[in-house]
C-alpha cells in the first residue's frame, strides 16, 4: 500500500499521454485506417540499423537514403496535391508522413531490384515511396519496375502521375491470382494486403515459385502474425523483425518483417 501512490502516478502519466495523443488525433486528423505518423528519433535510428543488417550495407548509407526520401520535395508536393484533389480527400491527411516506409525505400535503394511486387496498394503512399526509390536506382544505372496489386479499383490514386507512374504496373483483382499470373522473376516482395493469416500464407505460397535467387520478402503483418517467420524457417532463410514506435500518436505502430 505504501508504494501504491507512486505506481498509480506512473500509470496516470502514461494514460494521460495516450489520451492526449488520442484527442489530438480525433480532432486533427482525417485518417480512418492506414494511419500515418513520424517515428520517434530512437525508433528511426533502430530502423536504420535494421535495414543495414537485412541488406548488409553501412548504417550511414541507410541514413543517407532516409534523408534522400525526406528531402524529395517534388514527391512530397505531389502526394499532398493528389490527396487534396482526390475524391477521398476527406479520409486522408495532407501532411506527408512516411513512418516505416523509410525502411521500404532504403531497402529498394540497397538491393536495387529489377522487379518489386507490392501486394496491397490502398491510396498508394507506399507505392510512391517504392517508385521513387526505383527512379533513383535507374538514375544510377539500375532500372526496375514495380507491380502493385489491390482488389479495390480506386486504389493507387497517389501514384497516378509521372514520373512515378512510369515505373508502376497496377493490377486490380485478387492478389493471389495476380501473383500466379506473373511471368517476371520477383526480387523484392511486400505483403501489405489482407491482414489475415490465411491470406498471407496464400500470397507466400503463390510467390514462392516466382522468386528470383536471393529475393527479399517483406511483410507488414509482422506485429500480427508469425507467418513470414515460419516461412523463413521452413525455406532456410534468415528473418528479422522491426516494430514501429510512432511519435505523438495513439496508434502503437506496425512493423516490417524481412526474410532473405
Amino acid at each position: 500500500m505504501a508504494i501504491f501512490p507512486k505506481r498509480a502516478a506512473r500509470v496516470a502519466r502514461h494514460d494521460a499521454q495516450v489520451v492526449g495523443a488520442s484527442v489530438r488525433w480525433l480532432f486533427g486528423s482525417r485518417e480512418h485506417h492506414n494511419y500515418t505518423y513520424e517515428l520517434t528519433r530512437r525508433n528511426r535510428n533502430h530502423l536504420a540499423w535494421y535495414v543495414a543488417a537485412v541488406c548488409g550495407v553501412p548504417v550511414a548509407e541507410v541514413r543517407g537514403w532516409f534523408a534522400e526520401l525526406e528531402g524529395d520535395e517534388q514527391l512530397r508536393r505531389h502526394i499532398a496535391a493528389a490527396t487534396v484533389a482526390s475524391s477521398r480527400r476527406g479520409l486522408a491527411d495532407r501532411t506527408v508522413r512516411y513512418g516505416r516506409r523509410l525502411g521500404w525505400y532504403a531497402m529498394v535503394r540497397a538491393r536495387r531490384p529489377a522487379h518489386v511486387v507490392e501486394a496491397g496498394v490502398d491510396k498508394g503512399l507506399g507505392t510512391c515511396v517504392l517508385a521513387a526509390a526505383l527512379l533513383r536506382n535507374a538514375e544510377e544505372g539500375h532500372p526496375g519496375r514495380l507491380t502493385g496489386m489491390d482488389i479495390n479499383p480506386a486504389a493507387g490514386y497517389l501514384v497516378d502521375a509521372a514520373p512515378w507512374s512510369g515505373v508502376v504496373d497496377l493490377m486490380i483483382g485478387d492478389s493471389v491470382a495476380a501473383i500466379r499470373s506473373l511471368d517476371t522473376p520477383v526480387e523484392l516482395f511486400l505483403h501489405d494486403s489482407d491482414h489475415s493469416v490465411a491470406h498471407e500464407r496464400a500470397e507466400l505460397a503463390a510467390i514462392s515459385g516466382k522468386l528470383a535467387p536471393g529475393a527479399l520478402l517483406l511483410t507488414d503483418n509482422v506485429t500480427l502474425t508469425d507467418v513470414l517467420a515460419r516461412y523463413a524457417e521452413t525455406t532456410d532463410r534468415r528473418f528479422l523483425a522491426f516494430t514501429e514506435r510512432p511519435a505523438r500518436h495513439w496508434y502503437p505502430g506496425d512493423g516490417i518483417g524481412a526474410a532473405w
